[in-house]
């Protein structure tokens, strides 16, 4: 659990900083910076979704995923737990939940949370976790510095994300084939992408809804295994 402490860490110091440089920042600049973020975003996403060797299995897992989150009504939930953090501790900053929804996807959804956590429970290795801490507290300032405190609050959503797939790891590790963390990972990259579009504002995409499609691939395996 140490490197999913270190990144949840590093969130938290990253926004605190995000927030003291909001003050100094223009509404424009702001404005500008997460334009830049959301592009950069996309184009991590869109590198991450293009190590698919089987598009028809990301096809399945993100219908089969949407539909599942949307039956589970997970972005709404998300939703009602940032406004719930917001009315206790945002003191009427109008980001909050945006900023703890948001960051919380970025920081979950990827590459990194999956096989970082999987490699931080199975062989005690936290060194992508510690890369995925850097990488995650210089966003945390830029996002913060942008959306306020509630980007801080997503440590919490990294924290049992990333812990849970930690400690059940050694469960799951006979399946967890690289072929299964590749279409894994693929999946999460197109979500991630999704993300920035949410951000530039062309279309509000229910992310959080889609979420269960990361898990659609090791289904798929573990059921192609005994068939």
């Amino acid at each position: 659990m140490l490197g999913t402490i270190v990144n949840s860490a590093t969130i938290i110091v990253g926004s605190i900083l995000g927030v003291f440089l909001n003050k100094g920042i223009k509404d424009e600049y702001k404005s500008t910076i997460m334009d830049g973020v959301a592009l950069v975003v996309i184009l991590i996403g869109i590198m991450g979704a293009l190590d698919t060797e089987n598009i028809i299995l990301m096809t399945i897992s993100i219908v089969a995923g949407s539909i599942t989150g949307e039956a589970l009504q997970i972005e709404k939930k998300l939703d009602k737990l940032g406004s719930s953090l917001e009315q206790k501790l945002g003191r009427g900053n109008s980001n909050f939940s945006k900023g703890f929804v948001t960051a919380s996807l970025v920081f979950c959804v990827g590459a990194m949370a999956i096989v970082g956590s999987l490699e931080s429970g199975l062989r005690g290795n936290h060194s992508t976790l510690f890369a995925k801490s850097i990488l995650d507290g210089i966003s945390s300032i830029i996002f913060a510095s942008t959306l306020g405190i509630g980007v801080g609050f997503s440590a919490l959503a990294v924290f049992l994300y990333q812990g849970t797939i930690t400690l059940g790891a050694s469960f799951v590790k006979e399946l967890l084939t690289p072929e299964v963390i590749n279409e894994m990972s693929a999946v999460g990259g197109l979500l991630i992408a999704a993300i920035g579009i949410n951000i530039l504002g062309l279309k509000k995409i229910r992310v959080g809804n889609m979420l269960p499609s990361i898990f659609i691939p090791l289904l798929y395996f573990l059921m192609k295994k005994f068939i």
